[in-house]
Order: structure tokens, then sequence, then C-alpha cells
């Protein structure tokens, strides 16, 4: 199994309380960044996934398409969430790209995604004034 079939049964099968499995395909010294958010390093990777993980309900990713290059990898994903102060606390998907860099295990994991689709649009009141403000902005 490649780094990056790994990579996707880890985030298949990863929730707060088995963090440990991050250990098979990240360096200790590894980088993560998305739209909201840089962390250095595994142990701080795993207490982010952690924390992020207590907070939701469910979340669980399919992998839709995987273009490697050269010491990398794209995959593009979705993932399927729920969280209690999101969109009523039902599930909902939020579709986005990773892009990795590995020599034997992940050194780099950046992480692209529309964050109002996953956030601000999810939002009781602010996710109204969201939606207004996009669905007007070509008239």
């Amino acid at each position: 199994m490649d780094i990056i079939d790994k990579l996707q049964q880890v985030f298949v099968e990863l929730n707060s309380t088995n963090t440990h499995i991050l250990d098979e395909i990240y360096t200790t010294d590894m980088k993560f960044e998305d739209p909201a958010h840089v962390v250095e390093g595994l142990d701080n990777f795993k207490k982010y996934i952690k924390n992020l993980y207590q907070n939701v309900t469910s979340c669980t990713f399919n992998f839709t398409k995987i273009e490697p290059f050269s010491g990398g990898a794209v995959l593009e994903w979705d993932m399927l969430i729920s969280h209690p102060k999101l969109n009523k606390g039902i599930i909902f998907t939020v579709s986005g790209v990773s892009v990795v860099r590995y020599q034997d295990k992940i050194y780099s994991h950046r992480d692209y995604f529309d964050l109002g689709d996953m956030l601000y649009e999810r939002l009781p009141l602010l996710g109204g004034v969201i939606r207004f403000i996009k669905r007007n902005l070509g008239k």
C-alpha cells in the first residue's frame, strides 16, 4: 500500500480517539494548512484533529480523484460533515482539494476548500446574509 492509499484509509477511519494513526503517514515535523489554520508538527496536528473531531457529530471523506506528481499528489474529496452549530446539525457536503508532498511520509499537507460554504453560510444569521450577497454578485 502506498502513502496515498494509506492517507485515504487513515482519513476514512480517523476520529477523536485514534489520532495515533496519523503517525503512519506523517513526519514529526510536518506542516498542515487549510483556509483557517496553519499547524506545524505532528503532535500539534493530532491535537488540532482531536479538537476538531470532538466538536463534530460526524465527519467522513469520499476521495473522488487522485492526481500524483513527482513527490506528491493532488486529491479531490467531498467531506460529509455534521456539526451541532452548523446547518441545524444536518449533514452537509463540502468539496475540496488536498495537495500533499512526501518522501517516505507526508511532510506537507495543504487543504483548499470554500470556508464560506463550510462555515459562514451554515451559521443561522450570517448564512442568510452571505447567501444573499453571493446570489446578487453577478447581477
